[in-house]
C-alpha cells in the first residue's frame, strides 16, 4: 500500500474543517504572517525555487509566471483564481474549496502580496453550490478578523477577495476565456500576445492561478522549499527542458474502480499503483483496457502503459498530451473504445466556443463521423478521415486561438493509434448486422 502523509488534504474530514477557528487552531495563517514579513520579490523567489508548477493542466512554473508582470507598473494588478474545474473527471479543487477553504484563501493572500495585487477574483463554476456557500462564509470570516480588506494583520497590505460564479462553460478554464467571462462578455479566448500578465482583466496586468496551485503556495511558505522539493520527481540534469515534478498532487480517480475518490500522493506515482493500491483494482474483477491520465483532453494510456509515472513528463512519453489535471479515469475491458471516443467528441463539440472555424467545425464533424460508425454505416476509411480532421485543428498546427481544439483532437489521434484494431473490428461487425 502507498504510504504518504497528506498535506493538502490533511484537514479534510476533520470536524468543522471549513471554519476559521479550527484552521487557526491547526496553525493556519502562520504562512501568511511569514509572507507579509518578506518583500514581495522574496516570496516570488521562494516559489520559483520550490519548482511549483501549475496544477490546472498546463504545468507552467508558478513563480516564473509571477515574474512576467511588468516591472514598476502603477497598478492595479489583479489575481484571478480559476475554480471553474470543468475537465471531466476532475474534482480535487471542489474538495479543497468545500473542506478546507482557508488553506486556499491563505494561498490567495500570499500570492496577492507577492504580485502586489489588491484585488482577487475567484471564478467559480455555477454548479458548485456548496463550494460557493463555503467559500463565501470563509471570506466573510477573513474580513471579520482582519485577514482580508484593509491593512491585513497590521502589515499595510490591502486585498479584497470576490467570488464570481460562471455559467458552467468548459472554455472558461482557459485563462483568457475566464477573463472575458469575468468582464461580463462571451467567453471567447483572446489572441495572445499580449498575455494576461501584461494585459489581462480590464486590460490590466493579471495573474491567473488554479485553486490547488495556490493551496501549494500556502504549504511552501509554511513548510519550506526543501520540504516541497523533497517530494515528487527531480528534474533530469541531462535534459535542460525538464523542469521536474515537485510536490504533492491531488489525483482524482474515477471510472471502473472499486474505490473512486481523491488521493494525495507524490507526483510520479504510476497509474497501476494508483488504480490497484488506492482504487482497490478494477471493479467486478475485470481488467483495464485504457486509462485517462489527467482528464479526457489528455488522451489514453493502454493496459501495457499502466506503469507510466503520472508526473508532468510521464504521460508525454506515452503519447498523451500531458498530465493535465491528474483526473484519472479507468475504462475496463468490457467497454467499447468507440463509445468512449464518441462521448469525448460529443463533449468537446458541445463545449467549443465556436470562435475558431477548425475547432467549431472539426469537433462537430468528428462527432458526426463517430455517430455514423456507431450506427453501422462506418467505413474503414473513416478512421483516416478522423485522423485528418484531428490533425488539422489546434494550436499545435497553428489553426486556433486556444488549446481546446488540441484537447479535442488528441483523444481521437491517441485512441485510433492505440486501439485501431478494435475500431476496425467494430466497423466490420456493425456493417454485417
Amino acid at each position: 500500500m502507498i504510504t504518504f502523509e497528506p498535506v493538502l488534504l490533511r484537514r479534510v474530514g476533520l470536524p468543522d474543517s471549513a471554519s476559521l477557528a479550527t484552521y487557526q487552531a491547526d496553525g493556519g495563517y502562520a504562512a501568511l504572517r511569514r509572507a507579509l514579513g518578506m518583500e514581495p520579490a522574496q516570496v516570488i523567489e521562494l516559489v520559483k525555487r520550490s519548482g511549483l508548477r501549475g496544477r490546472g493542466g498546463a504545468g507552467f512554473p508558478c513563480g516564473m509566471k509571477w515574474t512576467f508582470l511588468p516591472k514598476g507598473h502603477p497598478g492595479p494588478i489583479y489575481l484571478c483564481v480559476n475554480g471553474d474545474e470543468s475537465e471531466p473527471g476532475t474534482f480535487n479543487n471542489r474538495i479543497l474549496m468545500e473542506e478546507d477553504p482557508h488553506q486556499v484563501l491563505e494561498g490567495i493572500l500570499i500570492a496577492g502580496h507577492a504580485i502586489r495585487a489588491r484585488t482577487a477574483y475567484i471564478y467559480l463554476r455555477y454548479e458548485y453550490g456548496r463550494s460557493y456557500r463555503t467559500l463565501q462564509r470563509a471570506i466573510d470570516e477573513c474580513y471579520a478578523n482582519n485577514l482580508a480588506g484593509k491593512n491585513i494583520l497590521g502589515s499595510g497590505f490591502d486585498m479584497d477577495i470576490f467570488l464570481h460564479r460562471g455559467a458552467g462553460a468548459y472554455i472558461c478554464g482557459e485563462e483568457t476565456g475566464l477573463i472575458e467571462s469575468l468582464e461580463g462578455k462571451r467567453a471567447w479566448p483572446r489572441i495572445k500576445p499580449p498575455f494576461p500578465a501584461v494585459e489581462g482583466l480590464f486590460r490590466k496586468p493579471t495573474i491567473v492561478n488554479n485553486i490547488e496551485t495556490l493551496a501549494c503556495v500556502t504549504q511552501i511558505l509554511d513548510r519550506g522549499v526543501d520540504w516541497f522539493r523533497s517530494i515528487g520527481v527531480a528534474a533530469d540534469v541531462n535534459n535542460p527542458r525538464d523542469l521536474g515534478s515537485y510536490g504533492p498532487k491531488l489525483y482524482c480517480l474515477s471510472g471502473h474502480v472499486n474505490r473512486p475518490g481523491c488521493y494525495e500522493l507524490p507526483l510520479g506515482v504510476t497509474a497501476r499503483r494508483l488504480i490497484d493500491q488506492c482504487g482497490g483494482g478494477v471493479r467486478n474483477g475485470r481488467r483495464v483496457k485504457a486509462v485517462v491520465p489527467g482528464g479526457i483532453s489528455m488522451g489514453f494510456l493502454s493496459e501495457a502503459e499502466l506503469d507510466t509515472p503520472l508526473d508532468f513528463n510521464g504521460p508525454l512519453q506515452a503519447g498523451c498530451l500531458g498530465l493535465g489535471t491528474a483526473a484519472v479515469i479507468v475504462i475496463d475491458d468490457q467497454t467499447s473504445m468507440v463509445d468512449v471516443l464518441y462521448n469525448c467528441c460529443r463533449f468537446f463539440s458541445h463545449e467549443s466556443c465556436g470562435q475558431c472555424t477548425p475547432c467549431r467545425e472539426g469537433t462537430a464533424w468528428m462527432t458526426k463521423i463517430l455517430e455514423r460508425i456507431r450506427a453501422g454505416r462506418g467505413e474503414p476509411s473513416d478512421l483516416d478521415l478522423l485522423l485528418e480532421v484531428a490533425g488539422s485543428m489546434g494550436i499545435l498546427p497553428g489553426t486556433t486561438i486556444c488549446g481546446l481544439s488540441d484537447g479535442a483532437a488528441w483523444p481521437v489521434k491517441n485512441a485510433i493509434h492505440k486501439f485501431r484494431p478494435e475500431f476496425e473490428q467494430y466497423i466490420r461487425s456493425k456493417r454485417k448486422k
